[in-house]
């Protein structure tokens, strides 16, 4: 299928299966659910040897309240805050870790160490950074008191992250430590030195919240949210960002991602390829939820295993597993799509306000001009014919992948004839195309004959006059 990475929910040994391993009792035990530690050691060797990466989501910020595990561990507040107020997480049922007591931050650092250590697993996925940095989460007013300097952030917990990223990073250079961190709490993946938290990456929830309620939403009044889908590149470079669709959103009514797309049933499977194709533009690495690539209806429950049989029942589900293996695969070809991820100059909007017909054009770079792409998505079931968007240089355009082409369960409306560019001034620069926009779809070009001394003697003229504009 193409992916680099997978990311295991959490795996020590839990009570209730319903909590998915969020609401942990023994947190040196491997759950028993799937087998024993040597089997998982065996799986993690096998992933390795196929080039795949392992992440494990690790909760160090609460724990389950039931008597045979860590709660009041000794008759009394042990692991947790001795201040009820702080130590109870009402809105999960659970206690909160005493994050500024030595023998619970070594408990957890040394259990963070252990399963990097014994595992050999890739990176660490940290769940509910928020619930350890805010005094005040989950709590309304009157539950709960500020710290010394009048502030609103948990010292200890904000301490205790910084420990953790240190000795994880002392130890190990290469690893992943992700931050599941859903507020605008500044320099998460900075390094300690420069005042930041020390994580590595930091999944993008606001990305993720616009964007599925956008596509939920009937074209005809997609116009009216428009910003949904734009909003993120504002702040795109203030973090290393990953794009995720997680558990959370395909559980509790929220619907499958297949499911959550408008419209009928041709309609959601073309809304998805394009969301996914649109995932795949948006600088940040990549992270979807099981069940997606062939497009499960049902959403994701921990009591069965998933619908496999629709890949061989039912031909959408086949051509959309094809899809998403093509598309993966896409992606690791093409270095526009990750080489300049967190540099702004590997990202470029052509237009971002062309709310009325619901289309988004923008431009990947890499390291090399030649590696240049081209992303047009229409968000709407309409098809447009001679349509004109600005191009970035004087050279011919090829489309290279198309989400309606029929192998994947489109249309076919296709753009097959190689395409040069007009020197047609449009969306602010130089040069033109004209191409059909296929429906619910999106489009990636590359590019060719490409005149360098021409092109950078128009970017220069486009750069000084912008200078001049402003």
């Amino acid at each position: 299928m193409g992916y680099t990475h997978v990311e295991f929910m959490p795996l020590v040994e839990h009570p209730l299966d319903a909590s998915w391993g969020y609401q942990g009792t023994g947190y040196y035990s491997v759950t028993s659910r799937y087998g024993d530690s040597e089997g998982l050691k065996q799986l993690i060797n096998v992933l390795h040897r196929n080039g795949i990466g392992v992440i494990l989501d690790w909760v160090p910020g609460h724990f389950c309240k039931d008597e045979h595990g860590l709660y009041h561990f000794d008759g009394t507040p042990t692991y947790e805050y001795q201040e009820e107020w702080k130590s109870e997480n009402k809105g999960w049922g659970t206690a909160n870790f005493d994050l500024g007591r030595p023998e619970v931050k070594s408990f957890l650092i040394s259990n963070a160490l252990f399963w990097l250590r014994e595992f050999h697993i890739d990176g660490l996925r940290v769940d509910a950074v928020s619930n350890m940095l805010y005094l005040n989460y989950g709590r309304g007013e009157g539950e709960w008191k500020t710290n010394k300097f009048g502030g609103d952030g948990c010292l200890e917990g904000i301490s205790f992250i910084k420990e953790l990223n240190k000795a994880i990073f002392n130890e190990f250079k290469n690893i992943l430590m992700i931050a599941e961190e859903s507020t605008s709490w500044p320099s998460v993946c900075k390094p300690i030195e420069d005042g930041g938290l020390g994580f590595n990456f930091k999944w993008n929830m606001g990305w993720m919240n616009d964007t599925l309620k956008y596509v939920e939403v009937d074209p005809i009044y997609r116009k009216h949210n428009h910003n949904k889908m734009t909003f993120s590149m504002m702040y795109n470079y203030s973090e290393n960002f990953i794009l995720p669709i997680s558990h959370d959103e395909v559980v509790h009514g929220k619907k499958s991602l297949v499911d959550k797309m408008w419209g009928d049933y041709w309609n959601k499977f073309a809304g998805l390829r394009l969301y996914l194709a649109y995932m795949m533009g948006h600088p940040g690495k990549k992270l979807t939820f099981m069940g997606y690539e062939f497009a499960q209806f049902i959403e994701w429950r921990e009591y069965e295993e998933l619908e496999w049989e629709l890949i061989d029942k039912f031909e959408m589900h086949k051509l959309t597993q094809n899809y998403c293996k093509f598309l993966n695969n896409f992606y690791k070809e093409n270095k526009a799509l990750w080489e300049l991820d967190y540099d702004n100059t590997g990202f470029e909007w052509i237009d971002a306000d062309n709310s009325n017909q619901s289309i988004f054009s923008f431009i990947r770079k890499g390291n090399d001009i030649k590696d240049t792409l081209v992303f047009i998505c229409n968000f709407t079931p309409v098809v447009y014919y001679d349509f004109r968007v600005g191009v970035p240089y004087n050279a011919k355009y090829k489309e290279i992948f198309n989400s309606d082409n029929k192998e994947f369960g489109g249309s076919n409306q296709l753009n097959e004839e190689i395409i040069g560019s007009e020197d047609i001034s449009y969306h602010n620069r130089k040069y033109s195309i004209s191409l059909k926009i296929p429906p619910m779809a999106a489009i990636i070009l590359s590019i060719s004959d490409l005149n360098e001394d021409i092109n950078l003697l128009v970017n220069k003229e486009i750069i000084l006059e912008n200078k001049y504009k402003s």
